[in-house]
């Protein structure tokens, strides 16, 4: 957050930024009051949603922060009453260095609880990376010097790392190694919902829920590789992908006709034209939209959005053919003794990394 002027780049509100800002230094409050022993479900849940909560194009709208930062509050309180919140504007005030490492641990923190998120949501958790959470909050409110807050940047990645891992197994261990999948683009009949976002466990909720009823669904953006997983492709009507990258979302969800499920980031600002069809749940919020309540990992309702669905007009098409996908390490993995003849052989003469959720383009 930190955000000058009225608006950010990525279309959040001032006023909005600030909260989240309050909201961190609540977490920061909570990891004063709660030692490494001290931990519990609700303490970590509410370490975890209030940082994913403060990552861009989560939640937008300020009422539901304060209510978070409220709960994370009373919570710190009945630990131990007395700690104080923290100041983060001190943080963005601070010397070049000092506010470098510090934004380093911050943001770290943040994109970690999204992966922790994720796997607390199938069930795996890790005391070691929940412990560390608590610890890099804490020492955010410390007055610390650069030799000091180096070897926890450091840290801060290798739990990181540590936490794609857990996420890793997590998924595939719930719904198997990803193969490659061709993925159709096209568009078939009958009513749509596309999903959008990480959550793997609300796309299962939802194709659970959709089965045997007529209604096909489509992967937008970050939820493509939903199709790789065996556990997930079963489901006849996961039909395909609909669109492009998340920033394409005003148009081409203005295009799509039928709801849309929201599960994490990234949500833009909708227009009006489909905001009453954009539906979020979890961590995700927009003033104006439909939320899907239900706690991390636990069941939820989608009956509205499939109510909708049944009664929309059909989806623009957007474009034609099949994409490609679903080349994970244990893929890989399983070729390498292929793949490094082909090497030696000249067959393979480079390689393209690919990776996050920025779109496709030909060029």
């Amino acid at each position: 957050t930190g955000c000058e002027g009225h608006t950010g780049v990525c279309g959040k509100k001032s006023d909005t930024a600030n909260l989240q800002d309050e909201l961190t230094g609540e977490l920061i409050r909570l990891a004063r009051a709660v030692t490494e022993n001290e931990r519990s479900r609700s303490s970590d849940e509410l370490m975890l949603k209030g940082l994913f909560t403060t990552i861009t194009n989560v939640n937008f709208n300020s009422d539901t922060v304060k209510k978070l930062s409220d709960e994370i509050r009373e919570e710190a309180e009945n630990r131990k009453p007395g700690k104080d919140a923290y100041n983060v504007q001190k943080i963005w005030e601070a010397s070049e260095d000092i506010r470098s490492l510090k934004s380093l641990i911050l943001f770290g923190l943040r994109g970690t609880a999204a992966y922790a998120y994720h796997a607390w949501a199938l069930g795996y958790v890790d005391a070691e990376i929940m412990n560390f959470f608590y610890k890099g909050m804490r020492i955010l409110g410390e007055e610390k010097g650069m030799e000091e807050l180096l070897p926890v940047v450091i840290e801060t990645g290798k739990i990181n790392l540590r936490c794609m891992e857990l996420l890793d197994k997590a998924n595939t261990e719930s719904y198997g190694d990803p193969i490659p999948t061709e993925v159709p683009l096209t568009i078939e009949k009958g009513p749509f919902i596309v999903v959008s976002g990480h959550d793997l466990h609300d796309m299962k909720l939802l194709l659970e829920q959709t089965k045997d009823k007529g209604i096909n669904i489509y992967t937008h953006s970050e939820m493509l590789p939903a199709h790789y997983y065996p556990q997930l492709k079963k489901y006849k009507h996961l039909i395909g992908n609909y669109g492009n990258a998340w920033w394409k979302q005003k148009e081409e969800f203005e295009a799509f006709n039928g709801p849309i499920l929201m599960t994490t980031n990234c949500i833009v600002p909708p227009k009006d034209s489909y905001k009453n069809r954009i539906y979020t749940t979890g961590a995700v919020r927009y003033p104006g939209c439909p939320h899907i309540d239900g706690v991390i990992g636990e069941t939820k309702d989608f009956s509205l959005l499939i109510e909708q669905a049944k009664h929309c007009a059909p989806p623009t098409e957007l474009e034609q053919g099949t994409i490609v996908g679903g080349f994970a390490h244990a893929q890989v993995l399983a070729l390498a003794d292929q793949i490094v003849d082909a090497v030696k052989s000249g067959a393979i003469k480079k390689f393209v990394v690919m990776a996050g959720c920025d779109g496709r383009a030909k060029s």
